[in-house]
Parts: C-alpha cells; structure tokens; sequence
C-alpha cells in the first residue's frame, strides 16, 4: 500500500477536521461518503441531516450508495440514537429509503401509535419485507428439525406402510434373517408417530419490555412457523405488565408483531401464571420464556413460580435473547437461580433455535448449550 493510500484512509478515518492531520483532500465519492458521515458522527458540530423528510430520504438513498449493507445497517441504528431518527421515520419518504432490517421493525413497532396514516402502509411493507426475508432464512430448517423430531418422538408399533420406520424395524429383526431368501422378516413393525394430531404443546412467552425488542421480531417469525406445523399445538403470549395472547393472530407474523407493545415494565409472573393455565399435558408440553429475567413484579413470586412449573413437569426452558446480537443484559441471579432447578437459561441465534427445538421435542439435555 502506498503512501497516498495510507494517507486516504486514514483522512476518512479522521474525518478531516484540523485535528486530522493529513492534509489529504478528498474527490468524487470519498468525498460523498465524508459527507454522509459527517451528517451523522459530526452532527452536533454541523447540524446533522437537517429537519426536513428529504434530506433525510437523500441522508438513507446516499449510505446505501455508498457502504455495504452491514455497514448501513448501523449508521442507520446509530443515526435513531444520535439524531432522533425516529420523528423522521414518521414521513413516507424517509421510511422508504431505509434499508429493512430487524433493528427498523423494531423501531417500526415501538412507534406504531404515533405512525401517521399516510406512512402506516409504507411501515407495514417495510415490515413485511423484514418478515418474508426471515421466513425464507429461517421457516425451513426450524420445519425440517421439528418435523423430523416428532416423527421420533413418539413410536407406534401398529403402524400403516406409510409410518414404517425401516431402520429400526430391520434393526429389532435382524435374529429373523432369512439366509434361504436373503431377507429378514419382521416380527415386530416400528413406526413413526401417528400425524394428523398434536404430539406436543410449545407456549412461547415473550417479553416485550423494550430490550428484548429484537428477540420480539424473531420469536414472532418462528412462533408463527410453529404454529403451521400441524403435529405441534402452538400458543403465544407477549407481556409487560400485562398479558396479552396473540395465538389467534399467529396465521400472519406481520399481523402478530403489529399486536405487541413494545416498552414498559416487566411483570414475569404474571405471565408464567397465565402460561401455566395453559398447559394441558406437562410431560408433552415446551414452554419458551424469552426474557432477560429483569423482573419488575415480585421476584420471588416469579422464581415459585417457575419453580412450580418446572415441578409439573414442563420443559421449561429461557433464552435469555433470541437474534443475532452479542452477550445480552440480563439478571444474573434468575437466571443463576433458573438453571440451579435445572430449566436451561442462555442466549439463542436465530439459526440455532431449529436445534433447540428438536432437542427439546427429543427431551435431550439444552444444560450444555446447544
């Protein structure tokens, strides 16, 4: 690298202020990505995007001109923080040069009852959008995992051609080979569990306190995905301080996102109570608390409570963050307290809840990680 290069990189480094002390000057599209940074990191000094929806629109269409998608996914999260994002959000023009992101419907939801009529269309495509892309990451591994958990879940020894589990019935007949025929010949059938009815019960709960906003956007996608898988009776409830059940509106994930209220306090116990009442078969029944366990209510009635459940025999199970993002904030004595009853408690990708799920179906130990 020569010394013209080394001396560019560092003046878009700097920022090129008098401090910087380059001298380097900029042309062409360096200077344009400058100036793109320097609306955002230099904002207090320059005065930011300007109040006006089409400076911010022109503000987005740049960024994404000139920096790769990761990279404008968080100066857009840092333009929300820094220079109150959110009001702009609120004109049709702005939100639709945004690029989609889960950290947008995040955004989305927490201000869905300020949205003006004329943006709610534009705020619901963009959600949309968001959701179908994750459907698409996401919908058919977490299928596969489950749907090949269940069918071994549960065995039937009785079973149609269809269900024939072929391995494990040649397995269990290997004594009956018949060396004059080359074949063995079963005695005993081993099938697959029966379809057509619920093998298994999974209660998603789901903080919606505003820290766990992301973990929100991704157990909506992937409750919803449950949720059409016929073997599993899948039910939803989202809580602060209250309770609300969004199992009728898991046929449409953008649907179900647009019913949670993002913000406000915390009242775990209330929700495990509700939960509990929900359960109908402990030993088939998952239930997922989504949280990170900052309780606002009674923390001791919380842990009873959880207690409790775990006694009835649920498999209870916490994610103390659902997404993509690093170590999250959470309170260590629940959750210390959580795995010393012996119900999991850590953190979960996206992609490594399909894993979680046929582990647990499986009733294999999640006390490792997965």
């Amino acid at each position: 690298m020569n010394e013209s290069e080394v001396l560019r990189r560092w003046r878009l480094v700097l920022g090129g202020h008098d401090a910087d002390g380059t001298s380097y000057g900029l042309t062409g599209q360096d200077l344009d990505r400058d100036r793109a940074m320097e609306a955002l990191y230099d904002s207090e000094r320059k005065g930011g995007l300007g109040p006006s929806a089409p400076n911010v629109a022109r503000w987005l269409g740049d960024i994404r001109s000139y920096f790769p998608q990761s990279v404008v996914q968080i100066m857009q999260k840092d333009a929300m923080e820094r220079l109150n994002l959110q009001k702009m959000l609120l004109e049709p023009e702005s939100l639709a040069a945004v690029t989609p992101d889960v950290h947008l419907v995040a955004t989305l939801l927490s201000l869905q009852h300020v949205l003006p009529a004329k943006t709610r269309d534009t705020a619901r495509q963009v959600v949309r959008s968001v959701v179908e892309d994750l459907e698409k990451r996401l919908a058919s591994p977490l299928r596969q995992a489950v749907s090949g958990s269940l069918a071994r879940s549960v065995r039937n020894h009785r079973p149609r051609h269809r269900e024939i589990d072929w391995n494990r019935t040649i397995r269990a007949n290997l004594r009956h080979y018949q060396k004059e025929y080359h074949t063995v010949i079963p005695e005993t059938l081993i099938g697959y569990g029966r379809k057509g009815h619920a093998l298994k019960d999974v209660i998603l709960c789901l903080d919606q306190s505003g820290s766990m906003a992301s973990s929100v956007v991704y157990a909506g996608v992937l409750g919803a995905t449950l949720a059409s898988i016929r073997a599993l009776r899948t039910q939803v409830i989202a809580f602060d301080t209250s309770v609300v059940d969004l199992t009728p509106v898991l046929v449409d994930p953008v649907e179900l996102l647009f019913s949670v209220q993002l913000g406000g306090g915390t009242d775990i116990e209330q929700a495990l109570r509700y939960a509990q009442g929900l359960v109908r078969a402990p030993g088939d029944t998952i239930m997922i608390l989504i949280s990170d366990l900052l309780e606002g209510g009674d923390n001791q009635k919380f842990l009873q409570r959880a207690a409790a459940i775990k006694q009835m025999g649920v498999n209870l199970i916490c994610l103390l963050a659902l997404s993509d993002e690093g170590a999250p904030q959470y309170d260590h004595g629940n959750a210390a307290f959580l795995m010393s009853i012996d119900v999991p408690t850590f953190a979960c990708t996206p992609d490594a809840f399909p894993d979680l799920m046929a582990k647990a179906i499986k009733g294999q130990p999640l006390s490792q990680g997965l």
